[in-house]
């Protein structure tokens, strides 16, 4: 089984060049205090703080309340062809919908789609399940009142990281629990957290070595923020977990990841699984790339991007 063809591979040097160029610059970037509090609330004020200096606020962004959960919305010229339901990242403990303004425009006049993406509430102040109670409520309500409000009632979901989680997890219970996945045409997951038991490339045994803006013991920070007081068996829960959820009746997913993420086993593993039980899929695997490879420039995150855009393409027209 080969996870990427030989047109990726004369692309791994340059690759391996961008990353080695930018990297430091994408760490200062996001900042990375020398000391941190022990105090966890404390910590992850610290780090927000830090990673706000990333944000890039796009004039064409609408701030709103949907079913009583802050989100931030992007709308196309006249009726949406679809609606884009948005997880931002950040380890559940930061980041903000802002943060993907740019993209989140961009398919928004791209596609003619409406883009909604959800100010969700963090964690260690609000642990599981609050902030995947919010992501869901704005599904329900978008699943009530889309076709009213934008002009369609499809919806296609997606997110970066705990993003990635969010939009899986949130196709989950859309499926058991509003018994509405008929209505998702496609669910785009990036470099996703999917097993909170930690996998192996979680505690650092990862295919290829390299610079990562994730560690270890960052993880193990934002997965007992999240998840306080569990085991990794407890937290490898399907409630929890996507890649430990039956994953029949799914729509059809793109995943992307590079193999220096430490998250690179889970998408890995939930391709696998999600494959498996005969959903439509699409792998993106991005060798010798670390979380958030999307941060350097090089001929093969502009194949990743044309990648993605083919991906929404065929979903919208389905």
């Amino acid at each position: 089984m080969r996870l990427w063809g030989d047109d990726i591979e004369a692309m791994r040097p340059g690759a391996r060049q961008a990353v080695a160029t930018g990297f430091d610059i994408v760490k200062a970037m996001i900042g990375a205090p020398e000391t941190l509090p022990d105090d966890p609330i404390e910590r992850a004020q610290l780090v927000r703080t830090q990673f706000e200096r990333m944000y890039a606020p796009s004039p064409a962004a609408v701030d709103r309340e949907l079913n009583g959960v802050r989100c931030r919305t992007f709308l196309p010229d006249g009726s949406a062809r679809a609606v884009y339901l948005h997880f931002h990242g950040g380890g559940m403990i930061l980041g903000a919908p802002v943060m993907n303004d740019l993209g989140n425009a961009d398919l928004s006049k791209r596609f003619g789609i409406a883009v909604v993406s959800v100010d969700y509430r963090l964690a260690p102040e609000h642990p599981y399940p609050a902030g995947i109670d919010d992501c869901v409520a704005v599904a329900r309500w978008l699943l009530a009142h889309a076709e009213e409000e934008y002009g369609s009632s499809r919806l296609i979901l997606g997110g970066e990281s705990a993003g990635g989680y969010l939009a899986a997890a949130v196709a989950l219970r859309i499926r058991d629990e509003l018994g509405e996945i008929a209505r998702v045409d496609g669910v785009n997951l990036v470099f996703g957290v999917f097993d909170w038991g930690r996998s192996p490339s979680q505690r650092g045994v990862r295919p290829h070595d390299g610079p990562d803006v994730l560690d270890p013991e960052g993880i193990r920070f934002f997965t007992e923020a999240y998840l306080p007081g569990r085991t990794d068996d407890e937290r490898r829960d399907p409630a929890i977990s996507p890649l430990f959820a039956d994953l029949q009746g799914i729509p059809p997913a793109m995943m992307s990841v590079g193999t220096t993420d430490h998250l690179v086993d889970d998408t890995l593993m939930l391709a696998a699984r999600w494959a498996a039980a005969g959903n439509e899929l699409e792998l993106f695997v991005a060798p010798d790339m670390p979380h958030g490879f999307m941060a350097y420039p090089c001929a093969l995150t502009e194949l990743w991007l044309v990648t993605t855009h083919a991906w929404f393409t065929r979903v919208l027209s389905a």
